[in-house]
């Protein structure tokens, strides 16, 4: 069941941010954008291709006001050790945001994304200031994710929320959107076809 435009269920997790130990609480990001991701699993193939992508954009993040927090339901330990690991090796390197430990799965549970065998899925939520989710992208082990995508949602997510007009198909900033009315929306439709 998807938890768009649901209150993001909220958590309280150890992490690792700056390779020190933290704790990570949701609620203490309420009034910000929060981009909150889930991968299966520490020392694999496809997820630290994605986590350094992610870290290595993490200002692009931040100039759209966006929180960018990591999840999988290994340990904090195991989340140091992957970062203490050269990215030549498979490893992360120094990460630009928190990787939080859900060791217990609760967080993957309440977030609806957790498999039998004690892994999350590889999900993507978007929450807006509100706390409320926007945009959810649950997809298979096997396929990362596009950060240029990730990116351009929250762009179309947060122009729709400052404007109240509504972003068409593969809408990037500074193309037409459309006005969600029967007659004004018909100008968008005039000049885009």
């Amino acid at each position: 069941m998807s938890l768009v435009s649901k209150q993001a269920p909220v958590f309280s997790a150890e992490a690792v941010s700056n390779m020190e130990f933290t704790k990570v609480n949701l609620e203490s990001y309420r009034g910000k954008w929060v981009m909150l991701f889930f991968y299966p699993l520490d020392f694999t193939f496809v997820c630290p291709t994605e986590i350094t992508a992610i870290s290595d954009r993490v200002g692009e993040f931040k100039q759209r006001g966006v929180e960018v927090l990591g999840v999988s339901t290994d340990s904090k330990f195991s989340h140091l050790a992957w970062e203490q690991q050269p990215r030549s090796e498979g490893g992360l390197g120094k990460i630009e945001y928190p990787l939080i430990a859900d060791f217990t799965k609760q967080i993957s549970s309440d977030y609806g994304i957790l498999l039998p065998g004690g892994m999350a899925l590889r999900a993507t939520y978007i929450i807006d200031p509100e706390g409320v989710v926007q945009f959810e992208l649950v997809h298979d082990l096997g396929i990362g994710r596009n950060v240029d995508e990730i990116l351009r949602s929250i762009d179309a997510l947060q122009y729709t929320k400052k404007h109240g007009e509504v972003c068409p198909a593969g809408w990037t900033p500074g193309k037409d959107t459309i006005v969600p009315d029967v007659s004004r929306s018909k100008e968008f439709f005039k000049n885009n076809n």
